[in-house]
């Protein structure tokens, strides 16, 4: 994950230094992502699409460091949620899964990044794409985005493999039908379509209709490096200034 500058006026600490923060709540979000809820010692808030770095330390000193992005939107709650993926060849993501319970204290520095994130005086209309837990980041403007400016149209794209991958699914859908300037696109690659969701990868057409009539201030992609390759290709293919295009890339 790449660390750029923070843009004038984003919420960053003088010193990102490590410091503790107890997990409050887990909730398994899907078969392989749970949520975390955090509370750091110390916290003075943090901008929607930024992300925390997590420190691991063994009993012999080894230590495992990984970037999380933060779904939760900004608030006074002094607390942080985290929606992380068990991958089976990770180091830092088995222990949150299969180790840590509700009262463990966790290292974690942040918030981080400048350039991924939005608030209001950013505006819109937005388009957001995310594959698999890309969607993280996304959630967390989604979220903002309600709480402070419900009048600004966004438009998620949403592409996960199933169905029961698809993280913080019930929300999601229930801002669909609640929230009239919120439009939601999922495409699902390895099941059929179940109604009103498409099947296969993100496409011309798919893009197309997601931009519809209203084009796009800012599109922020958010998924692993072939995902946000094609999504962006596909967006700028679309017509959308390349200027107007935020890409955040995990790993794989």
């Amino acid at each position: 994950m790449t660390t750029v500058e923070p843009s004038p006026g984003l919420a960053q600490p003088h010193r990102l230094a490590w410091q503790e923060a107890r997990v409050e709540a887990i909730h398994a979000e899907t078969p392989e992502v749970k949520s975390f809820v955090l509370r750091p010692q110390s916290w003075s808030g943090f901008t929607a699409g930024q992300h925390v770095d997590i420190r691991l330390t063994a009993p012999d000193g080894y230590q495992a460091q990984r970037s999380y992005s933060i779904a939760s939107a900004p608030d006074d709650s002094g607390t942080i949620e985290l929606a992380i993926e068990a991958l089976p060849d990770g180091e830092v993501s088995p222990f949150f899964h299969d180790v840590v319970e509700v009262g463990d204290t966790i290292e974690l520095r942040g918030p981080i990044g400048g350039h991924f994130i939005w608030n209001a005086p950013l505006g819109g209309p937005l388009l957001l794409v995310g594959g698999g837990s890309g969607l993280v980041p996304l959630m967390s403007i989604l979220r903002h985005r309600a709480s402070v400016a419900p009048e600004v149209p966004a438009t998620l794209v949403y592409s996960a493999r199933r169905y029961d991958d698809l993280i913080f699914r019930d929300e999601l859908f229930r801002r669909r039908d609640a929230d009239a300037h919120f439009r939601l696109e999922v495409a699902l690659t390895r099941e059929q379509a179940r109604d009103g969701l498409h099947f296969g990868r993100i496409d011309a057409a798919l893009m197309a209709r997601a931009i519809g009539t209203e084009t796009p201030k800012l599109t922020y992609i958010c998924g692993s490096n072939p995902f946000v390759e094609a999504a962006a290709s596909l967006a700028l293919a679309a017509g959308l200034p390349f200027g107007s295009i935020r890409t955040e890339r995990y790993g794989g």
